[in-house]
Parts: C-alpha cells; sequence; structure tokens
C-alpha cells in the first residue's frame, strides 16, 4: 500500500473463531520500522477476519499522522 508493506494474517482461536493482526512495515532510507497491530475481536471466519485486517491496515496507511502504540 504506498511506501508500506502490510502483512495481514488471521489467528483460529481455541473456540473455532478467527482473531485478526497486520504487521505495517516502512523502509525508507536509513530508516524504518515495523509495527505489529493484534486485534481483540474475533469473527466467524477466516475471510472475515483477513478483510478486518486488510481495512485495518489501509485505514492505518492512509493516516497522515499514524496513532502511535
Amino acid at each position: 500500500m504506498g511506501q508500506f508493506v502490510v502483512s495481514p494474517t488471521t489467528h483460529p482461536t481455541e473456540c473455532g473463531r478467527f482473531r485478526a493482526s497486520i504487521s505495517v512495515q516502512r523502509s525508507q532510507g536509513n530508516g524504518s520500522y515495523c509495527r505489529v497491530f493484534r486485534f481483540d475481536k474475533t469473527f466467524a471466519s477466516r475471510d472475515a477476519a483477513r478483510l478486518f485486517a486488510v481495512s485495518q491496515g489501509w485505514l492505518q496507511t492512509s493516516m497522515a499522522q499514524p496513532p502511535a502504540c
């Protein structure tokens, strides 16, 4: 997504649902960073969790000043 590499992933829970997470990476000149976001919300399907992760990745990379954790 532009100057960022966004990697969405899903993780099965013990109760059969799925959680979403994303890794946002950026490398520019001598500086780089990687942030991992794990979300508490669970989803009925792997596809729903992945769609949520992709949407959150898009939101993070489209903000002029992403929120600091």
